[in-house]
């Protein structure tokens, strides 16, 4: 399937690299894929730092403080419900699902604070914010909250970041 990921970032000011921008991309296009998206997608991704990121969330949640990663659906989506074709764009065939932006710093901070690699926690954030994009909710229930871990962990490992098992 021909999802596309746009990934937007002054990349050399933070850091980014063509493999951690591929792992995104990889990470993005594998969500889709486990959860059996048909129709071609995009998404973009804006990698940012803590100010970029705590100003984000202060216009767009009221919340004035960084956090990790946020993620702006296209549209209010319901995972129990199939995407209509006729929300796909038609001047692409694709469906935008919306934007995701990640803050490298908290990122690379979570990784030692988990003992684990930055590229998993980059992995992590990134599925983690696609879900969202398709609907998925933690805070809804405690059940909606697991079943996100476990597909989370499921896609993590069709990428080569199964936890205790990293690239």
């Amino acid at each position: 399937m021909n999802h596309s990921v746009w990934v937007k970032a002054d990349k050399a000011r933070l850091g980014v690299t063509r493999s951690l921008s591929a792992l995104v991309k990889r990470s993005v296009r594998a969500t889709l894929a486990e959860l059996g998206i048909m129709y071609p997608c995009e998404v973009n991704v804006l990698y940012t730092d803590e100010q970029g990121i705590q100003a984000l969330n202060r216009e767009h949640r009221g919340q004035d403080m960084p956090t990790d990663v946020l993620s702006f659906p296209q549209w209010e989506l319901d995972p129990e419900q199939p995407i209509k074709e006729e929300m796909l764009d038609p001047g692409t065939g694709r469906m935008a699902l919306g934007d995701i932006a990640l803050s490298l710093p908290a990122a690379r901070a979570q990784a030692e604070t988990y003992s684990h690699s930055y590229e998993r926690e980059l992995g992590f954030l990134t599925v983690h914010a696609t879900l969202h994009l398709l609907g998925y909710d933690h805070e809804k229930s405690k059940k909606e909250e697991a079943h996100m871990n476990d597909l989370t962990e499921a896609v993590l490992a069709t990428v080569g970041l199964a936890r205790g098992v990293e690239a």
